[in-house]
């Protein structure tokens, strides 16, 4: 089997470590680990396959050599190095909002649009991981015409970070936050408020799951109404999302669909208590969905309750498959000996 020199830009943290441990976890072919990490963490050491992995700092020449660049560093540093990471040779999978946007990165999820991945010039973007979710989701339900779609949101701290994670824990055990991530307490607390506000009242978080669900679903007019909202949970995000279709169903074609679709798990049956939820989605892949029931409000309306784990089907395992699709595909090319 081929094999491939790997870089992990962001390795030390919560998305970078879970990278990591997918890759190890899905065999994934390679052959040389580079993780990359801030210069506070350089010379440390980390473990991969059995082995202790030297980190190295962030340069402009980290990427040399490099097949396969997976970005976890946050919005400023992937402006900076992905390109940079690309014009070494590397095929950069991104984690953040710098390039999801940009009409010549492709935003892929290999389970709606593995395709788009031939449109690539060196950088890929994956979307946020409330849209990843959503959108795993809505697609087996594509041919019955998705005429409008209202998500709320659930989103667990991990998505903010080992800050917020640390602030919840400190409020949880009765402290003060020494540094806190958000600008009220997350324990006991909901607060519809993820990432900052703009003019039209609402965030980049709600704006992000209009645009990359449209972007994804190549569907540019795709009505969506988003209110997104953090809540005191460790990891795992949950939406509560309303479909409106251009046609008629029955809920068994609704469930055949979704039964059939790669990377859905049905969880339905709320009598017995079952249903989707965070603890049950914890470290696993797929996007469970329950509690799937048609809207009486309007004509052709469905209501779904849907649930993964952000850090993983949310971020790093799309990652992955991502990586997986580009050697499927053959768009993924050895350059050096693993």
């Amino acid at each position: 089997m081929k094999k491939y020199s790997v870089a992990v830009a962001g390795a030390t943290g919560l998305v970078g470590r879970n990278m990591l441990q997918i890759l190890e976890e899905r065999n994934f072919p390679v052959g040389n680990l580079v993780p990359i990490a801030s210069a506070s963490s350089a010379g440390n050491t980390l473990q991969f396959a059995g082995r202790d992995i030297v980190i190295h700092e962030l340069t402009e020449s980290s990427f040399e050599g490099v097949d396969l660049a997976l970005f976890s560093a946050g919005g400023d540093v992937s402006k900076v190095f992905a390109p940079i990471a690309a014009a070494a040779g590397a095929v950069v999978v991104n984690n953040s909002s710098a390039w999801r946007m940009d009409n010549n990165v492709p935003q892929v999820v290999p389970e709606v649009n593995p395709h788009a991945l031939s449109e690539h010039s060196g950088i890929i973007a994956y979307p946020n991981c409330s849209t990843i979710l959503m959108v795993v989701a809505l697609e087996p339900l594509r041919r019955f015409g998705i005429k409008r779609i209202v998500v709320s949101t659930y989103q667990g701290v991990t998505g903010s970070g080992k800050k917020a994670v640390e602030q919840l824990s400190q409020e949880l055990e009765g402290n003060q936050a020494t540094n806190p991530a958000y600008p009220h307490p997350i324990a006991y607390n909901c607060l519809p408020h993820i990432d900052r506000f703009f003019e039209d009242g609402y965030t980049r978080e709600e704006h992000k799951m209009v645009h990359e669900t449209r972007k994804i679903m190549g569907i540019a007019d795709l009505p969506v109404s988003a209110t997104c909202v953090r809540i005191p949970v460790t990891g795992g995000h949950s939406e509560s999302v309303n479909i409106e279709f251009n046609q008629d169903f029955e809920l068994r074609d609704i469930m055949d669909a979704l039964s059939n679709a790669p990377g859905v798990i049905i969880t339905d049956a709320p009598t017995n208590n079952q249903y989707p939820m965070p603890l049950t989605a914890h470290e696993k892949d797929a996007v469970f969905v329950g509690r799937i029931r048609k809207d009486p409000s309007i004509a052709s309306g469905l209501n779904m309750w849907v649930v993964s784990d952000n850090l993983r089907k949310g971020a790093a395992t799309n990652t992955i498959q991502i990586a997986e699709a580009l050697i499927k595909q053959g768009l993924l090319n050895v350059r050096r000996a693993g």
